[in-house]
């Protein structure tokens, strides 16, 4: 049955009527559900506070069982199951990775190692509380909204109330269906600075800072948007006296053992030469890679950069959770609305505290006057509730003017359960000396609420001051060159030629005449005889075309000067050419000459400069006609331009050439031919 047979989708119309669906709609419909959970409620971070939901749950389990005394982290994790539906598993293994950013999670005991990748020990064995900055910073509970718990018996926070820009200090990956995210750890300080130069207005730049240290080139960070990336590299450093190299920081993301691994998987493909490898990584990292004799250090550690994990390329991508919807933004977005957000918290915090202060004038003074003004003793003949309520509304009504606000039945109320204790020892001069306190602790707010900005501002340089001295910038930022592999594999086989079958490469060594050491890394440009250039990737064996005119090693950022001369066709013309081989695609194939059936090269030379190729003059010696009077004459490439390798040439003659011979001066001046060419 095909689609179009089927009958179409319809609702009931009556009662008891079946609903018909297909199948594929009903796919469609549970993918982008599965999808949208996913990505809001598992794998990406929400913009305000910098958490996935599991994150923010453990935090808020973690508050809940706070008493400032370490906690089982199974404790924490069987807390959390409370919040986070997705088993304990889940939830430890988040709870690890925030331990070991060592920012919110105060740990003790084994909790794994990121420069060795040695896991942590079982959750029943490692214990945790918050730290002092996560107390201060994350937690606000009177400006935090709630929500229900998957289950409905409990209520969690939507977002927490963090003033701190704390996903672009922890970082994040997470991988959703048809999106990831990867946001990079930046410097505790600098983010601190940053905020302050946002609040202000002021211009401000923020880069990656990673815990393992290392160096970086930002150069193509764009801003953490998608397409961006970093390349991060060791820092590795040379052994004086030892005929070795020390790696003492590695880059983000790696760990020792995968970089030693790879340096010995480099040294099996013969990419570097290195005689062992020592991890002794324990609370630092120290790798030491021990060379073979003779083996300069420096090049040995740009091998290491061009072939190991010792430099990495690390792409980005911001992605946050804003009003509901997944949002790609740049850092210095994150930032600003990470700035403005803590500004919004504290001004909350400011007008719930407000709130508070006059509140606790408000009844403070009330207090004052009913028992200073004794109407305690008005309710005294008092037999029924109404008649006593009676009674102080009467005795307050001339004191009103001195209230700020209106006094409401539930005033009236607390203050008929005041007790007889608290009138008789009431002191008038301490109630005047608490009123006075409110009232500079009110205009104080009302002041950082006025200066809103200033007063952000100088929290930011709280936090940066209390939390931040120990937290300097681990990772060096400075551009540095990409290292070519081309340029420090290591020469360890040779290059071999099979003219007479048409074939090169390293692995002809019982067919083939040496043509010089080359890497399994090179690239070999050869010529036809026909005139077609080629530059393809050295092989065991690779064809080339029988007799070919040039072969060798070929470097891309090579200036050499390549000389040439042709004949256009089985009789054709002879045309000369100097030209540079410029950019070229590997394996491409490129004619030098016009492609006429039965061309052929006659002469070719290569210079690596212009002055070397200038010098040289050949003798060109035609084929005897009839009436020829002059049968050879001398050809000067000096005076033939360089022109592009794709150019006909310049004109040598239009008779047929006998051979051609490169002159050169003798020891007495006279010009005498060297060889013959062809």
């Amino acid at each position: 049955m095909t689609p179009d047979s089927l009958p179409p989708t319809s609702g009931p119309t009556h009662p008891g009527e079946l609903h018909t669906k297909l199948v594929d709609e009903l796919y469609g419909d549970w993918f982008l559900d599965y999808a949208s959970y996913v990505i809001l409620e598992r794998a990406v971070p929400h913009i305000n506070d910098g958490l996935k939901p599991v994150q923010r749950r453990i935090l808020h389990s973690m508050r809940e069982l706070e008493d400032g005394r370490y906690n089982k982290v199974a404790n924490v994790v069987g807390n959390t199951m409370k919040y986070h539906p997705h088993g304990d598993a889940s939830i430890g293994d988040a709870m690890v990775q925030l331990g070991q950013k060592e920012l919110l999670v105060d740990t003790q005991g084994n909790w794994g190692n990121i420069l060795t990748g040695d896991g942590a020990a079982a959750s029943r064995y490692i214990e945790s509380r918050l730290t002092k900055f996560a107390l201060d910073v994350v937690f606000s509970p009177k400006v935090t909204d709630w929500a229900s718990s998957y289950d409905g018996r409990n209520k969690e926070p939507v977002t927490l109330p963090v003033k701190f820009p704390l996903l672009l200090a922890q970082g994040v990956e997470g991988i959703a269906v048809g999106l990831s995210c990867r946001v990079l750890p930046h410097n505790f300080n600098e983010l601190c600075d940053a905020c302050i130069a946002s609040l202000r207005g002021e211009p401000f730049q923020i880069f990656p800072d990673f815990p393992q240290g290392g160096t970086m080139d930002a150069a193509d960070y764009n801003d953490g948007q998608r397409g961006g990336k970093v390349r991060v590299r060791a820092t590795i450093e040379t052994v004086p006296k030892r005929n070795m190299v020390r790696i003492t920081e590695i880059p983000f993301g790696t760990t020792a053992g995968s970089i030693q691994e790879s340096i010995v998987a480099a040294n099996e493909k013969g990419k570097i030469k290195i005689q062992k490898v020592e991890d002794n990584t324990a609370e630092f990292v120290e790798i030491l890679v021990h060379l073979p004799s003779g083996t300069d250090p420096d090049q040995a550690i740009q091998a290491l950069y061009a072939f190991t994990d010792c430099e990495v390329s690390i792409s980005v991508n911001a992605v946050v959770i804003k009003d509901d919807k997944p949002h790609f933004l740049s850092v210095t977005d994150i930032l600003k609305a990470n700035a403005e957000h803590t500004r919004e918290v504290l001004k909350r915090e400011l007008e719930i505290e407000l709130g508070e202060l006059e509140e606790k004038w408000h009844f403070s003074s009330l207090e004052k006057i009913f028992i200073e003004k004794r109407i305690y003793r008005d309710i005294e003949e008092c037999t029924t509730w109404d008649g006593v309520i009676g009674a102080i509304w009467k005795g307050l009504n001339p004191y009103l003017g001195l209230l700020r606000r209106e006094i409401t039945e539930d005033d009236i109320t607390k203050l008929t359960e005041i007790k007889i204790k608290r009138i008789s020892k009431f002191n008038s001069f301490e109630a005047d000396e608490m009123i006075r306190e409110l009232e500079n602790d009110i205009d104080q707010v009302q002041r950082y609420l006025k200066g809103l900005t200033k007063y952000a501002t100088d929290y930011f340089k709280k936090i940066r001051d209390t939390y931040g001295k120990e937290k300097k910038r681990r990772t060096v930022n400075t551009g540095f060159d990409r290292v070519a592999a081309s340029d420090v594999a290591i020469a360890n086989e040779t290059l071999y030629l099979d003219a007479k079958e048409g074939f090169a490469g390293y692995g002809l060594k019982k067919e083939g005449e040496p043509v010089g050491k080359c890497s399994t890394m090179d690239e070999v440009l050869f010529i036809t005889r026909e005139g077609a250039m080629c530059v393809v990737k050295v092989a065991p064996k690779f064809h080339v075309g029988k007799n070919p005119v040039y072969l060798a090693i070929f470097k891309r950022d090579e200036q050499a000067v390549y000389s040439l001369i042709y004949r256009d066709g089985k009789q054709g013309r002879v045309y000369a050419k100097r030209f540079r081989v410029g950019g070229i695609t590997r394996d491409k194939e490129y004619p030098l000459t016009q492609e006429s059936p039965g061309t052929k090269v006659m002469f070719f030379s290569r210079h690596e400069t212009e002055e070397e190729s200038n010098a040289q003059i050949l003798n060109i010696k035609l084929k005897h006609e009839l009436r020829m009077r002059v049968d050879a004459f001398p050809y000067k490439f000096g005076d033939l331009a360089i022109k592009g390798r794709d150019s006909k040439g310049n004109l040598v003659t239009e008779k047929s050439v006998e051979k051609i011979t490169r002159l050169r001066k003798s020891a007495t001046g006279e010009a005498e031919e060297e060889e013959v060419v062809e």
